[in-house]
């Protein structure tokens, strides 16, 4: 029994010596050279990746400059909101989040300021918060020429705790009958651009609503129709062929950059509208979209998107 034991000590010291030995080796400055070797290794390995596909680096970067980062940024929309004191509403922000951009593009291909043809979406549809513009996409008040569908006489409900007009049916049975008030609402006789399946019909009105991507086209649809042919060179209304003669007599001169000139957006609003046989004859008119270009910088905006940046990077 006393052999036995004997043989366990001795066997235990001999382990503990070994093991010190193999923790000394792993953490002597030999196996640190060595580790280092491998590390240096892999990095290069790894910048000759990064070379290779013509890639550099890329530097850690601490949180305190993350933060740094952050904070600029929001110090520039910050300042973006005070110059430009329409972009802090939601609903100006979400009509021209997807409309902008084409719209612009558009405007350039038919040599129209984009700047006026989105201030004057905004204004004529109340930043798409009237019920006509929301079912059919009809953004600038167009009439329904031709073959072309009309928003018919719809019969629709009202809150009567908070005056709003209720198109949408899901919505509509969220509520006691106690609570709507019911009115008949006459035809608008604007140009219907949902579905043709429903355009013209008293079905689906919140269609647009739960079709964004496709409310988008339509509403770009519009603005065509508007730019093409409803001020169109051969227009019978006067100032309508004067506006766009002028427009084409610019960019002939200057090119295409001079449709994004504040001087040339405030030309064509006041030369199609704020007089008699126009497309609005109140003198406020073009001062109202004077206001909107100006506050919610649409001339800064569509040159930005002119070259390509997205809206949300600009706005």
């Amino acid at each position: 029994m006393i052999y036995r034991c004997l043989m366990m000590v001795l066997l235990f010291l001999f382990v503990s010596c070994h093991g010190d030995k193999l923790n000394n080796s792993v953490d002597s400055p030999k196996s640190d050279s060595l580790s280092g070797k491998i590390d240096s290794s892999r990095n290069n390995v790894d910048s000759a990746k990064l070379k290779i596909i013509g890639l550099k680096k890329v530097k850690k970067v601490s949180p305190s400059e993350l933060e740094h980062v952050a904070a600029s940024s929001e110090a520039h929309q910050s300042n973006k909101a005070v110059s430009y004191k329409l972009r802090k509403y939601s609903n100006v922000t979400n009509f021209y989040r997807r409309i902008a951009k084409p719209a612009t593009r558009l405007c350039l291909d038919n040599n129209v300021p984009p700047a006026a043809i989105l201030a004057i979406a905004g204004l004529e549809s109340g930043w798409n918060q009237g019920y006509v513009g929301r079912i059919t996409g009809n953004i600038l008040s167009l009439g329904a020429v031709g073959d072309n569908y009309e928003l018919p006489a719809l019969y629709l409900p009202r809150s009567k705790s908070t005056g709003k007009l209720i198109f949408d049916s899901l919505e509509i049975i969220k509520y006691d009958s106690s609570e709507l008030s019911w009115e008949l609402r006459p035809a608008s006789l604007k140009k219907d651009y949902r579905p043709a399946s429903i355009a013209g019909t008293p079905y689906q009105l919140a269609y647009f609503k739960y079709h964004p991507a496709e409310k988008a086209r339509a509403q770009i649809s519009n603005m065509n129709d508007f730019v093409r042919y409803f001020i169109s060179r051969k227009s019978r209304i006067s100032v309508y062929r004067a506006a766009r003669h002028k427009m084409d007599s610019l960019v002939a001169a200057h090119g295409k950059d001079v449709l994004l000139e504040k001087s040339t957006v405030l030309m064509f609003v006041n030369q199609i509208g704020g007089r008699p046989n126009s497309f609005n004859f109140r003198e406020t008119w073009p001062k109202k979209l004077e206001y909107i270009i100006r506050n919610a910088g649409l001339v800064e905006l569509t040159k930005q998107l002119k070259d390509n940046e997205e809206f949300k990077e600009v706005w």
